[in-house]
């Protein structure tokens, strides 16, 4: 009788209809595949019942995230091959029910059934969120995601992120990407802070201001007075601490707050960094309109966002369904184009979008070598599942980057008045250097 990996690979072949891209390694030392690839360890039958009562990626996600599927060899190569072969089926035309149809596909599922064991549904991983899809981007439900996102340890964010405590795009030099990410980090900051034009005595808002770097940098080295808002109790904590320690507690004031319940504009500039993702399509609207009232004429919002790309047909747009169950809760994603629109509709004159795809790969890779280089305690901090999903979900996410399957843009929009005075430079891509702090 064949060894239950080459008996695997041959059903994971007749299931996709194409050679399995990776390396095969099952529970009881069996390998088979391409020598050279990297290897898919599957360590027990559970992760086949999880791939049978879940077919394609959230299944996957839930291996995964309890330990039942793993990848030896390089991560990203593996990512890559899986991706064409198995998650972007989920976007085949082809329904499971047509497949069903087909004697062969049966036969496979049936072959896969016999060697899964009992058919009893894994519990999922409890690092999976479960709540109803009713009432999103509510106050409260808002709150509870941004929770499950952000408050997980601050310590952990360490890790991951560095001293920069930056969790959005880095800016990097070019050509060659050079330098450190915190210097990276810092450069981003500034380019944010040069795009608003901040100078002293002017007030900024940082709309999602997580650990309160964009705050810091902004009162420090402009010298403007800045009131940060997030919903996640203990960045607010992490931010106010080190808001204390540079001595910048008379500049910069952090608040646990929605965006719809600021009242104290009008401010000279808005930040919105690695913010709007969390907002979701039905509220976008309702969110660029409190930002323009919260503008004062003339001022500048600069939206920093991850952008996918458009669909053919728009409603056939779903969440991912990984990164909705462990990820970013009721996130959501729109094309560059919806998001200038929605600006637009607001009352703000787009004045200048950057795309800055490439540096988020540069930083994601980044992160992922720091957790990696800090395993063990950051599994101590938040247990295997977590830091397994935080690996996972950044190493696809360079990936999408670097393949073009996902964007990020910083756009400059403005609240010009009446007169038609923008404030803004004949060239766009002069910015206005800053007064001294």
């Amino acid at each position: 009788m064949a060894d239950a990996a080459s008996r695997l690979r041959g059903i994971l072949e007749q299931l996709l209809g194409a050679p399995f891209p990776v390396r095969v390694r099952t529970w009881d030392g069996s390998e088979a595949g391409p020598p050279e690839a990297p290897v898919l360890v599957v360590r027990n039958r559970r992760a086949l019942r999880r791939l049978l009562f879940k077919p394609g990626e959230l299944g996957l996600a839930r291996a995964w995230v309890a330990g039942d599927l793993t990848i030896e060899g390089d991560l990203y190569t593996a990512l890559d091959r899986l991706a064409g072969s198995v998650w972007e089926r989920d976007e085949d035309t082809r329904t499971l029910p047509q497949s069903l149809r087909d004697p062969e596909f049966r036969s496979a599922v049936r072959r896969l059934l016999a060697m899964a064991g009992p058919p009893l549904p894994p519990a999922p991983p409890p690092e999976e969120v479960r709540r109803p899809r009713r009432g999103l981007h509510t106050k409260g439900s808002d709150k509870r995601a941004i929770s499950h996102h952000y408050d997980v340890g601050n310590e952990f964010y360490e890790i991951v992120l560095g001293p920069s405590m930056v969790y959005s795009c880095a800016y990097w030099p070019a050509p060659p990407p050079e330098g450190t990410l915190e210097q990276a980090q810092h450069d981003k900051l500034d380019l944010v802070a040069r795009k608003l034009a901040l100078r002293p005595g002017q007030r900024l808002l940082d709309v999602g201001c997580g650990w309160g770097s964009m705050a810091i940098h902004a009162a420090r080295e402009h010298g403007v007075s800045v009131v940060g808002i997030t919903l996640s109790q203990e960045q607010a904590a992490y931010a106010r601490k080190r808001i204390a320690e540079e001595g910048l507690t008379d500049r910069v004031e952090i608040r646990v707050q929605d965006y719809r319940d600021v009242a104290d504009g009008p401010y000279d500039a808005i930040s919105s960094i690695g913010m709007a993702e969390h907002v979701g399509s039905e509220r976008y609207l309702e969110y660029t309109t409190v930002l323009h009232r919260l503008l004062k004429p003339g001022g500048r919002l600069l939206n920093h966002q991850i952008a996918r790309r458009p669909h053919r047909d728009e409603e056939s747009y779903r969440v991912d369904d990984f990164i909705d169950a462990y990820v970013f809760p009721d996130g959501e994603l729109a094309p560059l184009g919806t998001t200038v629109t929605l600006l637009e509709r607001a009352g703000f004159e787009v004045r200048d979008v950057e795309s800055i795809r490439e540096h988020y790969a540069l930083t994601l890779r980044r992160w992922v070598a720091n957790l990696e280089a800090d395993w063990a305690r950051a599994v101590a901090l938040t247990g295997p599942g977590r830091a397994r999903v935080w690996q996972l979900y950044m190493a696809a996410s360079a990936l999408a980057f670097e393949r073009n399957r996902i964007g990020v843009n910083q756009v400059v929009a403005v609240r010009t008045p009446e007169s038609g005075a923008s404030g803004m430079p004949l060239r766009a891509r002069v910015w206005g250097a800053p007064g001294p702090a």
